[in-house]
Formats: C-alpha cells, structure tokens, sequence
C-alpha cells in the first residue's frame, strides 16, 4: 500500500512539475548583410575554479533549458546573438578557436545558424563571456 501511495505522489508532483523550455536556435546575421554573420568573439571566463568550472551550454536561454555541452575556461565562441536583457548569448562554436563554423561572412538576411560540421550552437550565460575581438 505504501508503495501505491509514494508512487502517487511522485506521479502527481511529476505532473505539476513545468515542461522543459523547448529549444530556441542562435540567430545570424543580427547585424544586416553588410557585417560578418556574428558580430564578435568571446571567451569563457569568470567560473568558479573550486566549483565546477565550466559553462554550460543550452538548448534555450534559460538554466531550466536542456544541456547541451560543457565548456571550460579560456574557450572562444563566437556572438551571434542575444536576449533583449543581455542575460543571455547565442553563440556557435567549434572543436577549436580556429574553425570558421561558416559565420566569419555575412548572410543576406538574419535567419537561425545552421550547424557547419563539426560546429554547434547554443545559449550560455552571457556573464561569463568576455569579448575579445569585435
């Protein structure tokens, strides 16, 4: 009998519980066709090195959004995108700070990034990205 009550409970606090925000995509070419297709690159700074020390990467701009991947310190992503209060940054990055994930020249009008091999995009809290070219 208990266990029909704890698995009640469980089902009906898991019915309350909110959905997961769906994914939202990092836009390009925010800044007309005239400029690069993202207007800057940044770098991951500011964690807490006795925390966990990573940024971590999401499906949406929120925390409660899916992670997607983890990024360490010194990282470089590039800024493609952003939320009206700057909380958050849509960026794409690749393996390496050299790869040019497609987004180094300009687009014809702003759309959402369609990932280049081997280069990904996401939201990441845009306290811990500092700008370092652009």
């Amino acid at each position: 009998m208990k266990t029909i009550a704890i698995a009640a409970i469980l089902l009906a606090a898991t019915a309350m519980a909110p959905a997961p925000p769906q994914p939202r995509a990092v836009m390009i070419g925010l800044d007309g066709p005239d400029a690069d297709a993202c207007h800057a690159i940044g770098e991951v700074s500011g964690l807490n090195r006795r925390g966990d020390n990573y940024l971590s990467v999401r499906a949406a701009p929120t925390a409660r959004a899916r992670e997607l991947a983890r990024l360490g310190p010194g990282r470089r992503v590039h800024l493609c995108d952003a939320t009206d209060d700057g909380r958050w940054a849509g960026i794409v990055y690749g393996r390496d700070a050299r790869q040019d994930c497609g987004i180094s020249s300009p687009v014809s009008r702003p759309q959402p990034y369609q990932a280049a091999w081997a280069c990904r995009s996401g939201w990441v809290a845009a306290r811990y990205i500092t700008t370092i070219a652009g």
